[in-house]
């Protein structure tokens, strides 16, 4: 196959920018370092369309394994004819590979095999050729008679399980039928009477009925996730017409024939024993793969713009992990991230409690200068709220918002974790996390398995290997576009930057540790195991802030230093150069055709478009343009909500069927999808304004409305 030509015209670019992408992907090169460093090669390729190349490569290659393990196979057999063999090669997927081998694919023994073994194949061949012989089937069947088949019905009765079987594993059968249960057949699902759902979580689905072709990705991973857990009972019903039309068109009854009633036998016996479950697991299949991907691109989604939150530098946090009987755990972290002073407050156990826990706050956020307070949205978190009200009150100065304290746990509990803070309590590392989130979202959540930070549906349902791979995939975008200071990143942040990974991390930790901060770039090389492919993958993602070369604190790439200096020397830039001043020379050169520029300085136009973005804006953190968080310092309750109330809030999960929103509560509020604005694309950390459709109280329940 021409990987390129097909990828190309899939994907609609130009076969030379695909070919070109293979080979660097080829010669062992990270897909952020082609994305940025490679443009001139790629045609200027962006991520998500060098990302899709490089899953449908891996996607062709394994097509073409698995058709030349098929095609040796069936050659082994001695089957394969030379209409197979095109069959076989034209085959543009697994489905249609599978379809055609399946006649011929080793099985376990089964009623057609035994019949075979007995020696019915030959009058299992007359009976698919619809032989018009005048002698009646129980004289064709008399020769085929012996111990294991002792009568003409047993005969009979295992040439259509022959027959049954061709007509289950014909290719073109099942594809023609494939096709009309998607598109026709029905997904039915029914309580099972002796089922246990005391929460009737599955309830709208206790009789349930819809269209294949229009079940929603959701409403088919919570029927699976129901079928699984033993609640529901789910049928794919396709009609009489379809399934006899498709078998009609290969398998027909001869009326003149003696064996038309058999065949018309097997049919029925075909469908109902073997072609329709197969189908049905078929379409199921298919229907829960586009499912989970769909659900895994939304995840996906969720978890890039999280990650993308701005950090709030600069502020002395104090996090409180919330509990009730335990206490809340409480940790005060430095803008560096260390930690200053940790504790536990006893506020919702009982009477002088609150009021010592409140002095405690009061004392600790003077001391140590606090200037934000992140409160863990998890138990105890609404009367932690008010406890933390009432405490600016008294300390006004400092603000506060809730922080999904997704993952914590995991964290706290990780060896990373106690790597990092050994001498904390595993119920103390949470309450540091929540407040690290806060400083910076993206250092501190790439410590967390992204399946656990809370901005999926239904993750524990889908196929595990594809969510990590994906998920892993958002986080080294991310990391990689921020880029990160290696000299006080973590190993969990590095293992990301491409070309390095979690063994390299470690080494560069360990060396950044034995011998000081990392002055420059080239120094990098000096880490064990670091070698010239690594460096080269790695080296323009990672900062050195104030170190001996300022274009190490850049997104500059040490192969483009000579271009950089020779446009800072022709900008007629130095050192003393003031911002303003330095910002007007390289406009004024960055005006003039950059084709002629980058002919002129041996670059290549996106690499030169690049270098100058970086001159302009140095050090500039690409999260800075998303909206800060939300921070507050008054409280609001349940019973404070009104039908028609105008309130800001921030987007906490995106959905199908809406957007999850913070609004101030324990409970996030529900914008259901049909009140969104026409043409609004929400993400997770977005600012929006909502007006409060309903409250139901009891249920803790809050419907939202666009406000604009």
């Amino acid at each position: 196959m021409n990987y390129a030509h097909h990828i190309a015209q899939h994907l609609n670019v130009r076969p030379e920018q695909v070919a070109a992408t293979i080979a660097l992907f080829d010669a062992g090169n990270t897909l952020p370092f082609v994305a940025r460093y490679r443009k001139e090669q790629t045609g200027g390729l962006d991520e998500d369309q060098l990302r899709r190349i490089q899953t449908t490569l891996a996607r062709l290659r394994d097509l073409d394994d698995r058709r030349q393990t098929i095609i040796a196979a069936i050659t082994e057999q001695g089957a394969l004819t030379d209409e197979l063999h095109i069959a076989l090669l034209d085959a543009a997927d697994k489905t249609t590979l599978e379809d055609l081998y399946a006649p011929y694919k080793q099985k376990r023994r089964t009623r057609a095999s035994i019949a075979r073994e007995r020696g019915l194949q030959a009058l299992a061949d007359a009976l698919l050729a619809q032989n018009p012989s005048r002698d009646s089937i129980e004289i064709q069947a008399q020769p085929f008679l012996s111990d294991a088949v002792p009568s003409v019905d047993a005969a009979l009765a295992g040439t259509r399980d022959i027959v049954a079987e061709t007509i289950s594993d014909h290719a073109d059968v099942r594809r023609v039928l494939r096709e009309r249960a998607g598109r026709w057949g029905v997904i039915g699902s029914a309580k099972i009477a002796a089922a246990n759902d005391e929460k009737g979580i599955y309830q709208t689905y206790y009789q349930f009925e819809a269209a294949a072709n229009r079940l929603k990705p959701y409403q088919i991973l919570a029927l699976n996730r129901g079928e699984n857990e033993g609640v529901l009972r789910i049928k794919l019903s396709v009609s009489e017409r379809d399934w006899r039309d498709a078998i009609a068109q290969h398998f027909r009854p001869d009326r003149r024939s003696p064996w038309a009633e058999q065949l018309q036998l097997a049919i029925d016996d075909a469908a109902e024993r073997l072609l329709l479950p197969a189908i049905e697991r078929d379409v199921r299949r298919s229907l829960t793969e586009s499912a989970e991907a769909h659900a895994i691109t939304v995840f996906a989604h969720n978890v890039q713009a999280l990650l993308l939150q701005p950090p709030l530098a600069g502020n002395v946090v104090l996090g409180i992990d919330p509990g009730f009987r335990s206490g809340c755990k409480i940790a005060v972290v430095a803008p560096t991230s260390t930690v200053l002073a940790t504790t536990t407050i006893y506020p919702h156990t009982g009477a002088g409690g609150r009021e010592t826990a409140l002095q405690t706050l009061v004392n600790v956020v003077e001391k140590h200068h606090v200037s934000l307070i992140a409160i863990g949205n998890g138990t105890a978190s609404r009367e932690t709220e008010q406890l933390v009200a009432d405490l600016i009150r008294r300390v006004p100065n400092v603000k506060y918002l809730l922080v999904s304290e997704a993952g914590a746990s995991v964290y706290s509990a990780s060896p990373l974790a106690r790597a990092e803070l050994p001498d904390l309590d595993v119920s103390i590392r949470g309450a540091v996390s929540i407040a690290r989130r806060i400083q910076d979202p993206l250092a501190e959540l790439v410590k967390i398995d992204p399946k656990a930070i809370g901005v999926g549906m239904y993750q524990h349902d889908i196929d595990q290997t594809q969510l990590s791979g994906s998920l892993d995939a958002v986080v080294e975008t991310v990391v990689n576009r921020v880029g990160v200071d290696v000299n006080t990143a973590s190993p969990a942040l590095l293992r990301y930057v491409a070309g390095i990974g979690p063994k390299l991390s470690e080494r560069i930790v360990a060396h950044r540790d034995s011998n000081g901060p990392f002055r420059n770039r080239v120094a990098l090389k000096k880490v064990t195991g670091l070698g010239p492919k690594s460096f080269e993958q790695a080296a323009g993602f990672l900062r050195i802030r104030d170190g001996e070369n300022p274009l190490d604190a850049s997104a500059i790439h040490p192969e483009s230093y000579a271009i950089a200096t020779a446009i800072l020397k022709k900008a007629n830039i130095t050192p003393k150069t003031g911002r303003g001043e330095r910002e007007q020379r390289l406009r004024a050169l960055q005006s003039q055709p950059l084709s002629e520029l980058a002919a002129e300085l041996g670059s290549g136009v996106p690499t030169l478009s690049d270098i100058f973005e970086q001159l302009l804006r140095p050090g500039r953190d690409p999260r800075a343009d998303a909206p800060t968080p939300l921070l507050r310092s008054d409280i609001l309750a349940l019973g404070d909500l009104h039908v028609g109330m105008l309130l800001q809030g921030t987007v906490r999960n995106v959905v199908d069927f809406g957007a999850f929103v913070d609004i101030g509560l324990k409970n996030d509020g529900l914008l259901h999808r049909s009140q969104w604005s026409a043409g609004v694309l929400l993400t997770v950390g977005d600012i929006i304004n909502v007006e409060i459709a309903s409250v139901d109280a009891e249920r803790g329940r809050i419907a939202l409305a666009w406000a604009g």
